[in-house]
Parts: C-alpha cells; sequence; structure tokens
C-alpha cells in the first residue's frame, strides 16, 4: 500500500504500534550500514533509500526525475517488507544473500527483490544489514549502468565482396502468363 506522507516520520507515525516497533528497528539496521552517498526519504509511497541526483544526476532510467533507489521499507496489507535492489538482478548478491539467510535458521520469503515478514523474529537483520553494507553506491551505480548500457558489442565484420564471375551473372527472371481477357458479358434488350 503506498501511503500519501511526505516524510519518514509522518510514514512511521501512521503504522500501528506493532508495525512501527518492526519498521523501526528494520531501518535502523539500514541506516548504520547505508553508504555515505545514499540517502533516505518517501520514494514511492514507503521509505526509500537512494542514489541522489547529486551523487548520480542521470536519475532512475524509468523516470529520471527521481533518484536512483536502492532499497526501500513499507508496511503492505498482509505483511512487511524490505525491498532489496542490491539482490535483484545481482546472481552472485542473491545466491550470497539466501544463503546467508539460511544459516540463521529463518524462514525466508522472498521474491525478485523484497523480502516480506509479518513481525520482527521474522527478519536475519544481520543478513539485511551485511546486504545493505555489501553493496556501496560506487559499486551500485556501476552495476546499475552495465546492465542499463550495456558496452557496445564489437562491430560485425564487412561483408565479403562479391567475385567478378558473381556480379556478371544475371538474376533468373519468372516466366508468368499473361492475365486472361475477360469476356464482355451480352445484355439483353426489353
Amino acid at each position: 500500500m503506498q501511503s500519501k506522507a511526505t516524510t519518514v516520520d509522518q510514514y512511521l507515525a501512521s503504522l500501528p504500534e506493532d508495525r512501527r516497533a518492526a519498521i523501526s528497528a528494520v531501518r535502523k539496521v539500514i541506516l548504520e550500514n547505508l553508504d555515505k552517498n545514499y540517502a533516505e526519504g518517501m520514494q514511492y509511497g514507503m521509505i526509500g533509500y537512494y542514489v541522489p541526483h547529486e551523487v548520480f544526476p542521470a536519475g532512475y532510467h524509468c523516470d529520471p526525475k527521481q533518484p536512483l533507489p536502492f532499497a526501500s521499507l513499507a508496511s503492505q496489507k498482509s505483511h512487511m517488507a524490505v525491498y532489496l535492489m542490491c539482490v535483484y538482478g545481482q546472481p552472485e548478491q542473491e545466491k550470497w544473500f539466501r544463503e546467508a539467510w539460511a544459516k540463521t535458521g529463518k524462514k525466508l520469503d522472498m521474491g525478485k527483490s523484497c523480502v516480506r515478514f509479518k513481525k520482527l523474529e521474522d527478519v536475519a537483520l544481520d543478513v539485511i544489514g551485511e546486504a545493505i553494507r555489501r553493496v556501496p553506491a560506487k559499486a551500485y551505480i556501476a552495476h546499475y549502468e552495465s546492465v542499463i548500457r550495456p558496452p557496445e558489442k564489437k562491430k560485425a565484420p564487412a561483408a565479403k565482396k562479391t567475385s567478378p564471375a558473381a556480379k556478371k551473372s544475371k538474376p533468373v527472371e519468372k516466366k508468368t502468363r499473361p492475365a486472361a481477357k475477360k469476356k464482355p458479358v451480352a445484355r439483353k434488350r426489353a
């Protein structure tokens, strides 16, 4: 559910006490591990952590007015979630994340980038913190640019020149029959 809150404090104040406590605890871990080149604010109706335009002027390719999203925290209708773009689309990071979470003995309820939870006890806070710490803004931007703007491919070799003999041969023409003429239709006179 997207919130209409315009500040993180407003967002937190709008939550029921149990959810406010859980979201605040995850937020604290994220802030403790967040690289200095990221910022926190409201983005897409939830608490967002992003690369501000001062650091990455191009912004998010889908909407350049938005800063580049990195992570988010949200209270949804039937669960809470932390969204980790630093895990999404990076197979090595995702593998590490899943393995680290499994070692905690906690059940992982994960989509492509979101980790869903119903209570704070379900969250491996140390793994969340490490996932955030492992991806400083410069590394995140470099990966993002490599995916959005892949390196140019090598030019294909020039087409082979045709031999003089091939140039002299004439293309085969298809023979077609002339269209049959229509016979005039006789009209009866009244």
